[in-house]
């Protein structure tokens, strides 16, 4: 069993990769009577197209499948419905889809064994019929229609639109009407076998555990599963060209939101870096105790603090900063401003306290035991060890962060999507 520690921040996670393949993380946290479980799959809704692994097919998934997939694996042979099961038991479970993988969750302080035996009986024994999988495009149907009216939500995906030209990640994650209704039992099973093999599969566990101990336990409810080769995923290769410099909706708002974003490119080799420069440089920019969000909040240009976000995977990354507005234009136009202003001249005492204060914000996501589970989870599908961030902290000088804001926050590669009052 490998141990991965930080003494900056006193936690140790247990890794072992079992036989079958499937790689499980263990942080015991001894001070806490919550316990926390997470698995996942490295299949979101980006995976749309890959080579299988021991024939050398190649494949074209409808959009959606991944978060359709998710949907049915509650459902069971027997006609119980396992959320409903961890539910009764009292425990908070859940599931979600992202661009890049699907996690099956739950948190507990009682009844952990039942609900972690429940957890891997769902994950480990799918059940789809053709009525079960035509109900369930219904079901899903109405949520893509709920998505289409979330303003929010309208806002994200134009925004993702002005950024990329060919791209999965400008599809919504659930798909469309048209693309699920192409959707059958014979793609979730196909999908299932390739994508929810344990060489494909991390679980994560936060408490009060003992790592030898529940490597045990999790190898006793293991199914045996044919060996597999590696999943080829097929993704368009990128480039900063950007789709569209604006896209404008008008829907049922009380004022203007917008969304202003700048595409880059991955850079594998030092992504954790450039991660934790882009997050000062945001906070600096248009942060909550920056000059300029200060000015335009004053004038009641911005009516509250921005939301700040560097997304990014294996064939995406974007600065993404939104909020509400009477005026998004001259947001975006003094956004602006204030780049240049700091690529002349950028505030060294400001760059070090934002710096402290960004820091401070790491630490206590490492205290959260689903923040720290959840986080484990997506940085190991990134090719990423979570704790690099404490470590690699103070390599992320303000020289670097210079770099980075000339890289990045290019007015050339800047979108903004906004939704409006009708």
């Amino acid at each position: 069993m490998k141990i991965i520690e930080s003494l900056k921040i006193k936690e140790k996670v247990y890794i072992e990769k079992l036989e079958n393949g499937l790689t499980v993380m263990i942080i015991p946290k001894e001070t806490t009577n919550k316990k926390y479980a997470i698995w996942g799959t490295h299949f979101g809704s980006n995976n749309n197209h890959f080579i299988m692994p021991n024939t050398n097919e190649e494949v074209y998934l409808p959009d959606g499948v991944a978060h359709f997939l998710e949907h049915k694996m509650f459902e069971q042979k027997n006609g119980k419905n396992s959320l409903d099961t961890l539910m009764a038991l009292g425990v908070d479970a859940n599931a979600y889809t992202t661009n890049n993988h699907t996690a099956y969750l739950f948190e507990s302080t009682e009844h952990f064994e039942e609900a972690f035996s429940e957890l891997m009986d769902y994950v480990q024994n799918p059940y789809f019929t053709d009525e079960n999988v035509e109900k369930e495009k219904g079901i899903i149907g109405q949520e893509i229609g709920m998505y289409d009216d979330d303003p929010g939500w309208k806002l994200y995906m134009n925004a993702l639109d002005c950024l990329y030209k060919n791209n999965a990640i400008k599809i919504d994650i659930a798909g469309t009407v048209e693309s699920i209704s192409k959707i059958d039992k014979d793609v979730l099973y196909k999908s299932y076998n390739v994508f929810y093999h344990p060489t494909n599969m991390v679980m994560v566990l936060c408490g009060n555990f003992n790592p030898k101990e529940m490597i045990e336990n999790i190898k006793s409810k293991l199914i045996d599963k044919p060996k597999q080769g590696e999943i080829k995923k097929i993704h368009p290769e990128q480039n900063l060209d950007i789709n569209k410099k604006y896209k404008e909706e008008n829907m049922e708002v009380s004022k203007p939101v917008f969304m202003i974003g700048f595409k880059d490119i991955i850079e594998t080799e030092n992504i954790i870096q450039r991660h934790i420069a882009i997050e000062i440089l945001m906070n600096m920019l248009i942060g909550k105790s920056s000059p300029l969000y200060q000015k335009l909040y004053k004038e009641g240009i911005l009516l509250a603090q921005p939301d700040l976000d560097y997304e990014f995977g294996d064939d995406y990354a974007h600065v993404l900063i939104g909020g509400q507005s009477k005026d998004p234009e001259k947001v975006k136009e003094e956004l602006l401003e204030e780049i240049e202003k700091q690529k002349q001249n950028i505030d060294e005492e400001h760059f070090n306290r934002i710096k402290k204060k960004v820091y401070g914000d790491y630490v206590v996501e490492y205290n959260d035991i689903s923040d720290i589970s959840r986080m484990l989870l997506s940085d190991y599908f990134k090719g990423i060890n979570s704790f690099d961030y404490i470590e690699q902290f103070q390599t992320v000088t303000l020289e670097y962060t210079k770099q980075i804001l000339q890289e990045v926050f290019d007015e050339k590669k800047c979108i903004m999507s906004v939704v409006k009052t009708k």
